[in-house]
């Protein structure tokens, strides 16, 4: 029996499959090496797309001076580039902005690796890729195999060449589609020798270095590879889209050890390559033990790099607290994951030290068990490039050796009131002396103090005195002991007191974000509660904080209390920030040219605002660490912003739904008892009128009460219907008719009104018949003519369609139009537009709104943008086609 679906994976299947349908496209066309025609085959494939009706616009297009490649760029609107300086001279560069304003449907983007010039948005041409993704722009691009980030070491050992661009995986990953242009090694060379990738003097260098035949094999080799791998990516989400059962193992997880060491890049990419072959996901874990705290500044920073390197890769990333035995805290995270591969580097210390310390890789390999481990060799001249590090923090001061020294020598002291007694007394006293110098003093002191020790011990205590000659070869062995018992004393005290501070930098971040949960949850509303977090982050991070949340149309104002004046130039990046949920400005990748840092400020239901951090002097959030506490300072404020907007929100609607009910109360007593005098106002003013004997005066008079009478009647009739709508108390009486016959009759009763005015009826035959209550309907659409006639100018458009399976009706104006953001409003009972004339209490169009809702359709209005004025569009389900009509009988010949 075939076992039935998962609804929520299929729930998931047709979301990720709809999300796929509505983002932007990213075709990326992939090469081995320059000249292989990547821009000439982008070029023609959107040719193509051009001549089928696509918007296609040239961001960007290099020739290189290829005549082809020019020939074939021609016939397309480019993006003007702009000017940038750069040592006195300017250059062009990709106008990201003009682009954004252009929004054609597809736009090229030659050369996906280049570093932008400096004064761009963004630093590489792959992120203003992103950002047109995200605008919903398709994008073609081009890129060569030796531009992945993952091998650019694979690429520079073959080539001898090390590539300075690079572009993240991920981007691949993200693209839509990847076309391979491939061109054989040899026909690659002939180009070459011709002219057609490079001037002759560049050429022959080129095929002297990285155009040699060897080379191209190689990275076509690799080219061929990564596109198998994005084919065989696009095959599996198909897979998964279409409920297919995979047919290879599952499981499979690669995890990379990360520290502060040149090489841990290296580590980083290969891990990727493993994980990618294997079709695995893959972690990149980083264990914080003591040693962190002794690391510099250059140290921590290249640990946050490469953290961040992983990410950018597509890599998950880990940090974990760990203890003495790093090793079995890797294992256990490993376990504690599923991991089956372990990626570390080979050992680089000299044998000595992994005999006396202990060896991560040995360790691993041992308690690894099931666990593969792979270990990945270092490039020796990229530790010898490695940069100098920070100066460590300064050790002990010379007072502390002098105490060490003066602990030894009290000990000693002491020592002599137990003489003569047990040597194995004495060594006890100055084990002491040692313990209280590594507790207070710290490691390098202690070990003096254990020297002394050993010294002050055979002086003093052991025969012959006050000499170090040893005649008893059993105290060498007493000796060692006492010093080893005192090296591993100091080691462990000085141990615990890293773990101590270790401890007290945790518990001082624990404190921070404690005080700042604590003043956000006491906070009463959100404006108090903006005001706590700016408080809390200024008074950490010493720096003056704004908090910025979007108004209505979407642009930024600062919330409470302002911490920093907003420039132009500063409000667009917080701006940037808010559009794109990620951290830009001082400090980060992203426009670090602004005076101040911006993070987003993410809740469950998006990014709901800005932070920004203008430091005063140096920042304080320049180290991984305090960086980390600031995004967790900004998570909490985020969140505490949501809890309270949403808070707020929730009063507000329960104080509508207060007044709905005491509204709906009103409109249904008011309605009930207005209506029966009004029929006998109304009733005695067409008695009169129809006198013939009645004077002209009092004839007037009628007249005025009979129209006033028939005002009222018109609006307590409608505060009935909106009453008997909004109780559900309004039953259908449907019919199948035609919609002609409808809008002719809605005319008719307001002939009146409409005398002398410009109405153009478009009615196109063959519109299907609907399924409606006709005197209900024909009442809806009353009320839109009526609204157009009153508060619309000449000419008055009604006309009506069919799209499949519904019919749309308009009624459309030439009028002033409807205010920008009351389209929605409008249907809501007693809302009128600001320049509304004539009677009208705000009713008709929520009489509509009932009316077509209750017949299963819709109703909404816009603005008419390039004629002017307002439309109002019905949409109204056909439903099953209505029955024939009976046909009379025909009498038989005979």
């Amino acid at each position: 029996m075939t076992p039935r679906p998962d609804p929520d994976a299929l729930l998931r299947q047709v979301q990720e499959a709809e999300a796929l349908a509505a983002r932007a496209k990213l075709k990326i066309f992939f090469g081995a090496a320059p000249g292989v025609g990547k821009t000439y085959a982008m070029l023609s494939e959107a040719k193509e797309r051009q001549a089928i009706g696509i918007d296609v616009v040239v961001g960007v297009v290099e020739t290189h001076g290829r005549s082809e490649t020019a020939l074939q760029a021609e016939g397309f609107e480019r993006i003007p580039p702009r000017e940038l300086p750069y040592h006195g001279k300017f250059y062009p560069e990709f106008d990201l902005d003009a682009a954004l304003r252009r929004r054609p449907q597809l736009i090229l983007m030659d050369e996906l690796a280049h570093t932008n010039m400096q004064g761009s948005r963004h630093a590489k041409r792959w992120q203003d890729v992103m950002e047109l993704l995200d605008a919903g722009i398709d994008v073609y691009t081009t890129i060569n195999v030796q531009h992945m980030e993952s091998l650019r070491d694979v690429v520079a050992q073959i080539t001898g060449i090390v590539v300075r661009e690079g572009v993240p995986d991920t981007v691949l990953e993200r693209a839509d589609e990847v076309e391979l242009v491939d061109l054989p090694p040899e026909d690659l060379i002939q180009r070459l020798r011709e002219g057609k990738v490079y001037v002759p003097d560049q050429a022959r260098h080129a095929i002297d270095r990285f155009f040699r035949k060897g080379n191209l094999l190689a990275l076509r080799e690799l080219a061929l590879r990564q596109t198998a791998q994005s084919v065989d990516a696009q095959m599996r989400r198909y897979m998964a889209s279409e409920g297919i059962q995979k047919t290879w193992a599952a499981g499979e997880r690669v995890l990379v050890c990360v520290g502060p060491s040149a090489l841990t890049a290296r580590l980083i990419r290969g891990a990727r390559r493993l994980s990618a072959s294997l079709g695995a996901p893959w972690i990149a874990l980083y264990v914080e033990t003591t040693r962190h705290l002794r690391y510099s500044e250059e140290d921590q920073a290249r640990v946050e790099a490469n953290l961040r390197l992983a990410e950018q890769l597509g890599g998950e990333t880990a940090v974990v607290q760990g203890g003495a035995r790093i090793g079995e805290d890797i294992l256990a995270f490993a376990r504690s994951r599923n991991v089956t591969k372990i990626v570390v580097g080979k050992p680089t210390r000299p044998r000595w030290t992994e005999l006396l310390r202990g060896s991560l890789l040995e360790e691993l390999v041992r308690g690894s068990g099931d666990i593969d481990v792979y270990v990945i060799t270092g490039d020796p001249e990229t530790e010898a490039a490695r940069p100098a590090l920070a100066r460590r923090p300064a050790g002990p001061r010379p007072q502390a050796y002098l105490g060490a020294a003066a602990a030894v020598a009290l000990a000693t002291a002491a020592a002599h009131l137990f003489h003569p007694a047990e040597l194995a007394d004495i060594v006890m006293v100055y084990l002491l002396a040692i313990v209280v110098v590594a507790a207070r003093l710290g490691r390098w002191p202690s070990l003096l103090a254990s020297a002394l020790s050993v010294g002050a011990f055979d002086w003093f205590f052991i025969p012959p005195y006050q000499t170090f000659t040893v005649t008893d070869l059993r105290h060498l062995g007493t000796f060692g002991v006492m010093f080893l018992v005192g090296l591993v004393i100091s080691n462990l005290t000085e141990r615990i007191r890293q773990q101590a501070r270790l401890a007290r930098a945790r518990e001082q971040k624990t404190q921070a974000l404690y005080r700042l949960s604590g003043e956000l949850a006491r906070a009463a509303g959100s404006s108090e509660l903006v005001a706590s977090a700016i408080h809390s982050v200024a008074e950490q991070f010493q720096g003056r904080t704004s908090v910025l949340l979007p108004d209505a149309e979407g642009r930024l104002a600062p919330s409470g209390e302002a911490g920093f004046p907003l420039t132009d130039q500063e409000r667009a990046v917080a701006q940037w920030v808010l559009e794109h949920g990620e951290p830009a400005g001082l400090g980060t990748g992203t426009l670090p040219g602004a005076g101040a840092t911006y993070l987003p400020l993410k809740g469950a239901s998006g990014t709901l605002g800005v932070m920004g951090l203008l430091p005063e002097g140096a920042p304080r959030w320049a180290d991984p660490d305090s960086l980390r506490l600031l995004e967790a300072f900004a998570n909490q404020t985020a969140l505490a912003i949501e809890r309270a907007l949403l808070s707020e929100r929730a009063a507000e609607a329960h104080r509508r739904a207060d007044e709905e009910r005491l509204r709906n109360a009103l409109l249904s007593s008011v309605s009930h008892d207005l209506r029966t005098p009004l029929g006998g106002i109304l009733g005695a003013a067409t008695t009169l009128l129809a006198d013939p004997g009645l004077g002209p005066t009092p004839k007037d008079l009628a007249q005025t009460i009979q129209e006033e009478a028939q005002r009222l009647h018109r609006l307590v009739t409608n505060l009935l219907d909106i009453t008997r709508l909004e109780s559900g108390a309004l039953s259908l009486a449907k019919e199948w008719v035609p919609l002609e016959e409808l809008v002719g009759s809605a005319l008719s009763r307001l002939e009146p009104l409409a005398a002398g005015r410009d109405v153009r009826v478009d009615l196109p035959e063959g519109l299907p018949m609907v399924q409606v209550d006709p005197v209900l309907f024909e009442q809806a659409l009353v009320n839109l003519l009526e609204n157009a006639l009153r508060h619309g100018g000449d000419p008055i458009e009604v006309k009506a369609w069919s799209t499949g399976p519904a019919v749309t009706f308009s009624v459309g104006d030439r009028g002033p139009g409807l205010p920008e953001g009351l389209e929605d409003r409008l249907f809501d009972k007693l809302v009128r537009g600001p320049g509304a004339k004539g009677p009208g209490a705000g009713l008709g169009l929520a009489i509509c709104k009932g009316i077509v809702e209750a017949h299963g359709g819709t109703i909404r209005a816009s603005n008419r943008h390039h004629v002017g004025g307002a439309q109002f569009y019905v949409t109204l389900p056909v439903g099953p086609a209505p029955p024939a009509p009976p046909q009379e009988d025909t009498p038989m010949e005979g």
